[in-house]
């Protein structure tokens, strides 16, 4: 469905404003569904994101300052989003043996357990943009990243 039916707006003042305005609502879009995969799983978005780069570091120890700065949503309260996956038993922390006054974090078991069941899904994620063959994702990633810088 078109963007302008979506918010039912038909004006808009150039052709970048509406495509700022579709992607914000596309990435709402999308981070509701991966809101709505996650849920079963007792985990959020961000939660799923600190658990999978420490997938890709594990058995490695990384500080929350690393995590964070790897995270898709580099807003979070990295801080307590670690304090509930740890409650959950999906992480342990430790203090840095480096500075003090940082914590080194590790993926637990049970969070890899966890990861390996959600893993199943994935497909249903990457299904979300299913409607785009091979080449229009590739453009479409190349030309976001190009929006960057």
């Amino acid at each position: 469905m078109p963007i302008e039916e979506d918010i039912q707006q038909t004006q808009f003042r150039n052709p970048h404003q509406k495509a700022a305005i579709n992607l914000i609502y596309t990435s709402n879009w999308l981070e509701g569904r991966q809101k709505d995969l996650f849920k079963p799983y007792g985990i959020t978005n961000q939660q799923f994101n600190i658990l999978r780069i420490l997938r890709g570091q594990y058995p490695t120890k990384i500080s929350g300052v690393e995590i964070k700065s790897r995270m898709i949503d580099q807003n979070s309260d990295v801080s307590r989003l670690l304090d509930r996956l740890m409650v959950k038993e999906l992480v342990v922390k430790s203090q840095c043996s480096k500075d003090k006054r940082a914590d080194d974090v590790v993926i637990a078991k049970k969070g890899l357990t966890l990861l390996k069941t959600i893993d199943k899904n994935i497909p249903t994620l990457d299904g979300l943009l299913s409607k785009l063959t091979t080449k229009e994702a590739t453009q479409l990633s190349n030309l976001l990243d190009k929006s960057r810088g």
